[in-house]
């Protein structure tokens, strides 16, 4: 006769809220050990923040106060669009979209765990540039809450986008697609310089980006604490759109 514990611990899946957690762990540790990915997403962001800062080529005020909102913006779109967008393409391409969805993860706990994952790098993008900006004299007027609703949006327009931009190419036009949109962004998106400073015939457009809606709330945000609701409508129109479109062009092979 065999003794109770022969089958333990008893085979099946474990419950859903522990398969996304496993799932998004280890997507978190991955991204954390990509260096090229650490570069994109928070090396990037940070030695922006503190050159452009030190260096005396914007005209504003408080350089800090206004560079810490557009590199927020840039950290944000980096993980949720262009790491997600590369990632999701090669994921694909090597079937692990596939293999992983036929596992009792599910589609769903993949999406929930790569989406928590993300969320994570975010938080430690955000709490390494504000511990930057701090050392650099920046003080905190605005409201918290008001910049963590943008930035939630934001992920969520970007991602959405993001997972667009992998569901149409292959994960080679991917890498490179996702790339040429980040550096565009970077310099016609607010960042770094206000969008008025751009050419006339490009600041209409650039106003409607969504990295513009993003680095403009967080600047009102964190700067007067009032609620953007102009930038947030903005914002959110990007992720209805981007994942309404992500959801019928979508490709899991």
């Amino acid at each position: 006769m065999e003794g109770r514990g022969t089958f333990a611990p008893a085979p099946g899946a474990a419950p859903a809220l522990r398969r996304v957690a496993v799932q998004a762990a280890m997507e978190l540790r991955l991204q954390l050990r990509n260096g090229e990915q650490l570069l994109l997403t928070l090396a990037i962001p940070t030695l922006i923040l503190v050159f452009f800062s030190l260096a005396p080529v914007l005209g504003v005020r408080d350089r800090v106060a206004f560079l810490l909102p557009g590199v927020i913006g840039l950290a944000v779109m980096s993980t949720a669009f262009t790491g997600q967008a590369i990632a999701t393409g090669f994921d694909r391409r090597y079937g692990v979209l596939k293999r992983l969805g036929a596992t009792p993860l599910g589609r769903s706990g993949l999406i929930l765990g790569k989406t928590t994952a993300m969320l994570g790098v975010e938080a430690i993008q955000v709490v390494v540039l504000a511990l930057v900006a701090l050392g650099l004299g920046w003080r905190l007027h605005g409201s918290v809450a008001a910049a963590l609703l943008l930035v939630l949006l934001g992920t969520a327009a970007f991602s959405g986008l993001g997972l667009l931009l992998a569901g149409l190419l292959r994960a080679e036009a991917t890498l490179a697609a996702a790339n040429l949109v980040y550096l565009v962004l970077l310099v016609v998106g607010g960042v770094v310089f206000p969008v008025s400073d751009l050419p006339a015939a490009v600041q209409g457009p650039a106003g409607l980006l969504p990295i513009t809606a993003l680095t403009d709330g967080l600047r009102a945000a964190l700067g007067e604490g009032g609620l953007p609701t102009r930038d947030l409508a903005e914002l959110a129109a990007w992720a209805v759109l981007g994942a309404g479109l992500a959801s019928v062009t979508f490709r899991w092979e």
